[in-house]
């Protein structure tokens, strides 16, 4: 055991640095020093069977990039053939004049028993063989390697898009996109070192070629010169061991090409190789049955071989009847399973008799979502649909951001609706409904694309962008001219997340405003205790928590919303009071969200004879009424409007900033005609930022 111990493995020398070391010492070694028979019959072994295990593994990978070292093993196999060529190259010339046998067993075998000893059948299999690998083979894998490189490479910017507007939607989380992040990275470095990797083994053929003829030629040479062999000797022995040495290798190099062109011939989705060329070559069964009727045809004409056509005309027609019959026993399969489901709710359904009762009286759904028929494969994990997921982490990313629970989904079908459209209803009120092709992706026009893609065009149902839809073939071409491409599902679950932020308000009722007061109690006792109905009743405070989140305010700080609410509860029982002074506690938070961690903020302001203009109007209207003029108020929604799409244009956050007596106007006024306007009062702004005021809404509007 002492003694086992003391030998050093494979993960030890690896993870020590020196494998790579010793494998260019034994290269090295190889183009050096003489090396005998034995030894090369044990390499150019060892040569086929790393062939053969690089080919099986590129078959039983899942996808391409799972074998991300494949472009390096076939650098170091290439480099191991070649040093092995040269030093069986030495061998040959050296010791060929002795026979067949000078170089070792191997190359015999190849040079006598493959081509029969037949120098010149072996010549005409070997140009054969460097045909097929340097025209068919390696050309064609080359090709492949270099054009599925520039696509990977150009496509990057628009997949990365399509991660980010994921993330933002709530579809996935950090982890998982940095995850495919990473496998798009990886994909691009595969992509990008298998075209590297094909020039090698097309230099392999090149160089298999130049080798024959050298040493056929310097075999010859040494044979007649200096062994004194007469010609026809000469030629037989050199001959046959060069071709032999040639056969050797170019075996293995055809079996790494073809590992190269599987390898970069497949999809880059995850799949079993094997199980779907079966599935998709003997699927469906006619295309068997008229096989074997052709062979038929052709097996019973005279002159033709008869039993060779005809027997395998009845093996095609036999695979053909089990695959129909295996067919139909699933399809029976499957109808006697939804008799027997439908059997089952018949037997649990009520009696037709049975008295109505307050169970009966089903409450409506707080947020649904009702689809045609062709969408329902979109919901049916049964058949891969995974909407309800993505709408799982929609929930789960808003619930998150917002502060509170966002309640289910509810989603059925519904066969009043068109085949492809969807409505989404918050509390059984339809706010939406719009309709989408389930069988095609959605190419969004983000703003800069370079080129058109064909498809049919649309709008992106949640923010109203250009875009197409296209077939799945073209999402690579799409995203290589700067669409974001994204799937139904992706665009149904984004549909859903806005239109709950913009709603959110709506859910948040009495029940969950008590499981946040409750779930706070947990942690600050004494902040809750007294609060309700002491000092506010459960009505006032899910009113003002309504009020920030129909201004776009999340509530995950509920401590500090409690701790302002309980201080100024003894001054006003008045919501929008309460949601001022709530908005000032949270001036720092709320700023943070619209600007991040920038130290200056950019600013529209009104103009100060506008602005006393505004306040005298207000303090001077009836309750409920905003009291500006409807000319004035129309000029300063114009001027309003013309500065926030400035700000937008210069990609920074449009900020409107008031005194706090004109901000819940103003707020209301601009809401549902700018949407990504903040309107800010001066007290809301945190005492370490900067005000840099960038339009002025003047005093000519009055």
């Amino acid at each position: 055991m002492a003694q086992a111990s003391a030998i050093p493995s494979l993960k030890t020398i690896n993870s020590a640095g020196l494998g790579a070391m010793i494998l260019v010492l034994m290269l090295l070694a190889m183009l050096v020093i003489p090396m005998p028979p034995i030894f090369l019959d044990m390499l150019f072994t060892f040569n086929i069977a790393l062939a053969l295990v690089v080919l099986l593994a590129g078959i039983y990978t899942q996808k391409p990039t799972d074998f991300t070292a494949f472009p390096t093993i076939l650098l170091i196999a290439t480099l191991l053939r070649l040093a092995l060529n040269i030093a069986s190259t030495r061998v040959v010339l050296l010791d060929g004049h002795t026979g067949t046998a000078a170089a070792g067993d191997v190359i015999q075998a190849f040079g006598d028993f493959v081509v029969g000893g037949n120098y010149a059948v072996g010549l005409v299999v070997f140009a054969i063989l460097v045909i097929i690998n340097f025209v068919v083979v390696t050309k064609g894998a080359g090709r492949i390697s270099e054009v599925s490189a520039r696509f990977t490479l150009d496509a990057m910017p628009g997949k990365q898009m399509a991660i980010d507007a994921d993330l933002n939607a709530g579809l996935i989380d950090q982890d998982e996109a940095r995850k495919r992040r990473e496998d798009i990275s990886v994909e691009a470095d595969f992509y990008g070192s298998m075209d590297g990797a094909s020039k090698f083994v097309r230099g392999d053929a090149i160089a298999g070629i130049l080798i024959l003829f050298i040493n056929i030629i310097g075999g010859l040479s040494i044979g007649m010169i200096q062994h004194d062999m007469a010609f026809a000797d000469a030629a037989h022995n050199y001959s046959l061991l060069t071709i032999g040495d040639g056969l050797v290798a170019q075996i293995p190099s055809l079996i790494l090409s073809t590992a190269a062109a599987i390898t970069v011939t497949r999809m880059s989705s995850e799949q079993d190789m094997g199980n779907k060329m079966l599935n998709e070559l003997f699927e469906n069964p006619k295309a068997l049955y008229v096989t074997a009727a052709i062979l038929a045809i052709m097996g019973v004409i005279p002159g033709m071989p008869n039993v060779a056509f005809l027997t395998l005309a009845l093996v095609c027609g036999g695979i053909a009847f089990m695959i129909s019959q295996r067919s139909a026993l699933a399809a029976e399969n499957v109808a006697e399973e939804a008799q027997i489901a439908e059997e089952a709710a018949q037997e649990q359904a009520p009696e037709a008799n049975k008295d109505l009762s307050w169970d009966d009286v089903v409450p409506v759904d707080l947020i649904g979502l009702e689809v045609g028929y062709r969408l329902i494969p979109l919901v049916d994990k049964s058949q891969g649909g995974e909407l309800m997921s993505r709408i799982k982490g929609v929930r789960k990313k808003l619930t998150q951001e917002l502060g509170f629970l966002i309640p289910s989904v509810h989603i059925r079908d519904d066969l009043d609706l068109a085949p492809g459209a969807y409505r989404i209803t918050l509390m059984g009120v339809s706010v939406v409904e719009t309709e989408i092709h389930p069988d095609r992706e959605l190419a969004i026009n983000p703003g800069q694309v370079f080129g058109t893609v064909q498809g049919i065009p649309g709008k992106d149902p949640a923010f109203g962008l250009e875009a197409v839809w296209i077939e799945p073939s073209q999402r690579d071409e799409a995203q290589t001219m700067g669409y974001t491409v994204v799937d139904a599902s992706t665009v149904v679950a984004t549909h859903i997340s806005q239109i709950l932020q913009t709603h959110a308000y709506e859910l948040l009722g009495r029940e969950e405003v008590q499981q946040l007061l409750d779930n706070l109690g947990k942690t600050t006792p004494k902040l809750v205790e007294g609060l309700v109905p002491d000092l506010l009743s459960l009505g006032t405070i899910s009113r003002v928590l309504q009020n920030l989140l129909q201004e776009r305010i999340p509530i995950k700080d509920i401590r500090t919303i409690v701790e302002t609410l309980a201080a100024n509860a003894t001054h006003t029982q008045d919501p929008a009071i309460l949601t001022t002074q709530v908005r000032v506690a949270l001036g720092r938070s709320i700023v943070q969200h619209i600007n991040g961690m920038a130290p200056e903020l950019q600013v529209i302001t009104l103009d100060p004879t506008l602005e006393q203009i505004l306040q005298e109007s207000i303090q001077m209207a009836e309750p409920g009424s905003a009291g500006i003029e409807p000319g004035l108020a129309e000029r300063i929604h114009n001027a309003i409007v013309e500065a926030v799409q400035r700000q937008e244009l210069a990609g920074q956050p449009a900020v409107l900033l008031v005194a706090p007596m004109l901000r819940t106007v103003l707020a209301q006024f601009m809401r549902h005609s700018v949407q990504d306007l903040n309107v800010l009062a001066f007290n809301e702004i945190p005492d370490n930022k900067q005000i840099k005021i960038v339009a002025s809404i003047g005093g000519d509007l009055t």
